[in-house]
């Protein structure tokens, strides 16, 4: 294949695992390049090898059927470094370092030498429902050094490697891992900046943190969150409908998913649903069924009943 082809050919497959880039050689060297992807439990990961390429977004290519708009993108640098830009952040990514790419607002990659990166396709929600706006932390370097990113980074090299050998939802449930370790590492570096508009932002995710590790206690309620993070009940009240939630919304929807995800799950079939119930932080497995209802229209053996026989046609 003639370099302009090979070029050609990379930026359709680019465009299809990523989104549509404007894409240009940093010297006159004949164009090389691999890409290689797979998907994990509902995250899909590519991994490119390329030399001296620049790489960018703009507001022509991100109009132009740019449907990835629910996804954000990890991007780890595995050797070589990358020269990056979003949201006004100009950063140089070693390796092991990663940093969150937003698709809906530009972005300028320049790889220098030989680079091999990881790209990982994460829905947005999954990241901004415990983060806050995407323009909070998009183009932030993640460095390699800071004690969670070590172990998001080698828990998805795992993942990556060992993902072929899972069942469906075993790759679900570590993928889900995954996504907290990556949530966990961006907050923490969030935590090293020092603008006051990122202030409320961290408290709401320390926040959804503390419901996180503490929802099965059913004598938890709004009060002892703000307690636990160290501000008034009234104070996180604002905070949380800033970004469209409300604090006791938040801890029974986080009961409520945590049980649907147990009911959908073939090794929680022996659990009976009272256990099951009082493990999510409810008081009765009649308040259970009655908040269960309200969210999905059906009871909870209706919805295991129905998730399992999804699985089993699989």
């Amino acid at each position: 294949m003639q370099p302009g082809d090979r070029f050609r050919r990379w930026r359709e497959i680019c465009e299809d695992r990523i989104v549509p880039m404007a894409q240009s050689s940093l010297n006159d060297d004949p164009f090389h390049a691999s890409i290689d992807g797979t998907s994990i439990g509902g995250l899909v990961f590519t991994k490119f090898a390329l030399s001296n390429l620049r790489a960018a977004t703009t507001p022509q290519t991100l109009r132009h059927e740019n449907n990835k708009t629910d996804h954000l993108f990890m991007s780890m640098v595995l050797s070589g470094s990358v020269c990056a830009g979003q949201n006004d952040r100009s950063t140089t990514d070693g390796t092991g370092d990663f940093s969150i790419r937003d698709t809906n607002t530009p972005w300028t990659l320049e790889h220098n030498g030989h680079v091999e990166v990881l790209a990982i396709q994460i829905p947005r929600g999954r990241l901004e429902g415990m983060l806050g706006s995407a323009r909070h932390f998009a183009g932030l370097t993640v460095n390699s050094h800071l004690p969670v990113a070590t172990l998001a980074r080698s828990f998805l090299s795992d993942l990556l490697r060992m993902g072929d050998r899972l069942t469906p939802h075993a790759a679900e449930r570590m993928t889900s891992v995954g996504i907290d370790l990556v949530v966990a590492s961006v907050a923490e570096r969030m935590a090293m900046e020092t603008p006051r508009a990122l202030h409320g932002t961290l408290i709401v995710q320390r926040a959804k943190a503390y419901v996180a590790a503490n929802f099965r206690d059913p004598d938890l309620d709004p009060s002892q969150v703000a307690a636990a993070v160290g501000v008034s009940l009234r104070h996180l009240q604002t905070l949380f409908r800033e970004h469209g939630r409300n604090v006791a919304a938040w801890i029974w929807q986080r009961r409520i998913e945590t049980a649907a995800q147990r009911l959908s799950d073939p090794a929680s079939l022996h659990v009976p649903l009272s256990d099951l119930a009082y493990g999510c932080g409810f008081v009765s497995q009649s308040h259970f069924s009655r908040r269960f209802r309200n969210r999905y229209g059906m009871s909870p053996s209706d919805y295991r009943h129905t998730a399992l026989a999804r699985t089993a046609q699989r």
